[in-house]
């Protein structure tokens, strides 16, 4: 059977590992079942696709990712100032905490408290891996077309 590389109109079956570079994993499924996805459906962010395409079944590489190809950087305009009295009374606000607002379409947004002080509690909105290198380490386990009967 020919190896079929990873292009759009396959589906991979995979091990990754996405890890901030030099510290902790993020995201694992080498200890656990592989993910399959169909290339194109959204499943992986586009950037993260495009570390894939060409690769055959049997191939594992780790890919040094940038800000850039990754997240993003991190931007300061993301970082909005709210007024204590905003949260409901018994919301415990200290750095670190996740809280979750609606945007104007009304899709949930998750924003990290980064700083609070006084009456006033700042909101990071940036993506947690913005600003940070990653690296994926990938293990391509079987590449079919998409469609086929399992």
């Amino acid at each position: 059977m020919k190896e079929l590389p990873v292009d759009k109109g396959t589906r991979v079956t995979l091990h990754f590992a996405l890890k901030i570079q030099g510290g902790e994993t993020v995201d694992s499924t080498f200890d656990k079942a592989p993910a399959t996805l169909d290339i194109g459906d959204d499943n992986l962010p586009e950037n993260f696709e495009a570390y894939l395409m060409g690769m055959v079944a049997g191939d594992r590489k780790t890919y040094e990712v940038p800000p850039e190809r990754g997240f993003g950087q991190h931007n300061p305009n993301n970082l909005q100032t709210f007024k204590r009295h905003e949260f409901s009374a018994d919301m415990v606000l200290e750095p670190g905490v996740v809280v979750s607002f609606a945007d104007a379409r009304q899709q949930e947004l998750p924003g990290v408290v980064s700083r609070v002080e006084g009456d006033e509690v700042e909101v990071d909105f940036n993506h947690p891996l913005a600003g940070r290198t990653l690296e994926f380490e990938v293990e391509i386990l079987d590449v079919e077309p998409v469609g086929t009967a399992h």
